[in-house]
């Protein structure tokens, strides 16, 4: 069937497409409803059903004879160390720490936090507690301890699972003292601590409260596999909330198989077997999404990677890690491809290593600039695929579909809504806008399966953020628009477009136009406050490696590029070239925090921001155009 075939389908018989489709997954029982929809506009898949995420994930495939296929490898350039875990060695392992859980009094609907680095026993814990039932809230490692307390008075966690340490380039980050302090400041208080002890520090265990892994693991029984509801929740992920309160987003059990599963041969073109890396992190959404379960359910070697695109040691080692595990396909963020061209802008790196097994590359996570994605389809000689999902949608709302039919790619697009995805842009009063014209991002209800069919205990905070704004929708919070092919072009975040004298502009349009300069790495645009215009669009660039020319030369040639591919009305006259920009952990560059900074806004400290002393470095840079003078 053509694309064309399948989309149609999804849209006009969503029960029937998301019914067959759901057959290829294993279930304890059916399910009697395939949507739900008695509590629109919350909706409901597959219930009834009775299914278990591990047993799809992991027993199904050793029942059915992959047991000595590798499940995982862990490839640690930060330790030097690399291994290899079979299907047959992630049950043994997985049931023995499930085993633990159960010991320790956890049953199906409790809440497991595990805050844990990029290492085995994180996926472990994670699987060892679907395998339960128990849910299980991955909180990315390091996070400072108040953040972490926030999150365990929400989800009020019975156990939490720790290591001692993550590791980055040059440094040891000691886990435990921040989970001590966090519970130490939070309200609810766990009953035990499970704390892998990694050789490069040893935590101090308080007796009584925490048990170190290993040992806990030596006196366990392996638990078995126990059969949830389909709309059971598997995790709760917190994302930034607009309040700057986070927001715990739910994934529920059957949705995230069935979509998950359906994804990995639809999508990016991977069959059982075949090795599938998202270089990402599992305090994440595409670690939940796509290091852990989607692979695994789909058979697929995944690739745990504890590293940094540059610095561990070089900006060759992705090119390494695809020669060496036979990558077919990688998925990860374009801050790490920028990072890479930044610092080895010809590819010399990737002259080194074979990469004839790669065929495709995928990049998400944040607007992927056209410059950028010409720069990794001419280095690499694959198809790159930009595509575009969100937290809350747990898979891609957008994409170049690879296993049904590759369609045209259009520089700047996440390509056309994926099946089971109707997407509209429309203005502040609801109307759709003119075919090319900026507008919200929504998407009709329902949403597919493996969408969040919730916050977790804020129903009412779920319905005013995402579904109040445009009754019958669900709100991305992005803007873009259509074209008359059906294409999105995903501009910015809502919050990014910026008024000009009257005229909405993208921040994301004139970063595009920035990101083509020869020597500009990456950049950021954001909208400051202007007295006679409204809004002014300020640039911070961070250069290529290596540039001798004079940084008012680059800006100079900048400002000119803007005025020539998007005109006067952009008024873009405001550039400073910065050394780096402020990013989340996982590659989001923190525009509205630089915006505030620019406007003498009060801000707060973004919880997931990489290095806070970039902001320091920002606030001078912004300084020397006239702007955070406070």
């Amino acid at each position: 069937m053509t694309f064309n075939e399948i989309y149609n389908r999804s849209c006009e018989n969503p029960q029937a497409f998301w019914g067959e489709v759901a057959e290829n997954i294993f279930w304890y029982k059916k399910w009697g409803k395939v949507l739900d929809d008695s509590d629109a506009p919350f909706y409901k898949w597959f219930t009834g059903g009775e299914t278990n995420v591990c047993y799809n994930a992991v027993d199904l495939h050793v029942e059915q004879g992959r047991g000595e296929q590798t499940a995982i490898i862990h490839d640690s350039p930060v330790t030097d160390s690399q291994q290899k875990i079979t299907f047959n060695q992630l049950k043994a392992r997985v049931a023995r720490f499930a085993g633990v859980l159960v010991q320790q009094g956890v049953e199906k609907g409790d809440r497991v936090i595990l805050y844990m680095p990029m290492i085995p026993e994180a996926v472990i814990g994670m699987l060892a507690c679907a395998r339960i039932g128990a849910v299980h809230c991955v909180v990315f490692g390091g996070f400072a301890a108040n953040e972490l307390a926030v999150r365990i008075d929400d989800c009020n966690p019975k156990v939490i699972v720790c290591a001692s340490c993550g590791i980055e380039p040059g440094r040891v980050v000691e886990y435990k003292p921040l989970l001590d302090k966090a519970i130490e400041i939070a309200n609810h208080k766990p009953d035990y601590c499970i704390v892998y002890q990694r050789p490069q520090t040893r935590a101090d265990l308080i007796n009584g409260r925490d048990l170190d892994w290993q040992a806990a693991v030596a006196k366990a029984s392996d638990a078995d596999c126990v059969s949830v509801a389909a709309t059971d929740p598997l995790y709760i992920l917190y994302t930034s909330g607009t309040t700057g309160e986070p927001k715990g987003v739910v994934r529920d059990t059957a949705g995230g198989i069935v979509s998950l599963k359906w994804s990995m041969k639809n999508i990016y073109n991977v069959e059982p077997g075949e090795v599938y890396w998202a270089a990402s992190d599992v305090g994440w959404v595409v670690g939940h999404s796509y290091i852990v379960y989607a692979p695994l359910f789909n058979g697929c070697t995944t690739i745990l990677f504890e590293g940094k695109p540059v610095g561990t040691p070089d900006p060759g080692v992705f090119w390494r890690v695809i020669s060496e595990h036979n990558v077919k396909v990688l998925f990860t963020a374009p801050t790490a491809f920028r990072a890479i061209k930044k610092e080895d802008p010809n590819g010399e790196y990737i002259k080194k290593y074979d990469l004839s097994c790669l065929q495709s590359l995928f990049l998400a996570g944040e607007r992927t600039d056209p410059d950028t994605l010409n720069w990794a389809k001419d280095k690499l000689g694959v198809l790159v695929i930009d595509h575009w999902w969100q937290t809350e949608t747990g898979w891609a709302i957008c994409a170049n579909c690879l296993g049904i039919e590759q369609l045209l790619i259009k520089d700047g697009s996440p390509t056309r809504p994926l099946p089971g995805w109707q997407l509209r842009a429309l203005d502040d009063f609801g109307n759709e806008v003119k075919t090319g014209d900026i507008g919200a991002l929504v998407a009709k209800l329902p949403l597919p399966p493996g969408t969040f069919p919730g916050l977790w205990n804020a129903r009412q905070r779920h319905f005013d953020s995402y579904l109040k704004s445009f009754p019958g929708y669900y709100e991305t919070g992005d803007a873009g628009y259509i074209d008359e092919d059906g294409y999105v072009f995903v501009m910015s975040r809502t919050d990014d477009v910026i008024n000009v004298a009257g005229h909405r502009l993208s921040t994301g349009a004139i970063e595009e136009v920035l990101a083509s300069h020869p020597e500009v790495a990456e950049c950021a645009v954001m909208g400051v406050n202007d007295d006679l215009k409204g809004e002014l669009p300020v640039g911070c660039l961070v250069l290529n490696s290596g540039i001798e020319r004079a940084p008012e030369e680059i800006i100079k040639e900048s400002i000119q590029l803007v005025r020539e591919k998007i005109g006067p009305v952009a008024a873009f006259k405001l550039a400073v070239v910065v050394k780096r920009l402020p990013k989340t952990r996982s590659g989001k560059i923190l525009r509205g925090t630089m915006k505030k900074i620019a406007d003498n806004d009060s801000w707060k400290m973004p919880a997931t921001i990489d290095d806070p002393a970039i902001l320091d470095e920002i606030t001078v840079a912004l300084q020397s155009l006239g702007y955070a003078q406070n």
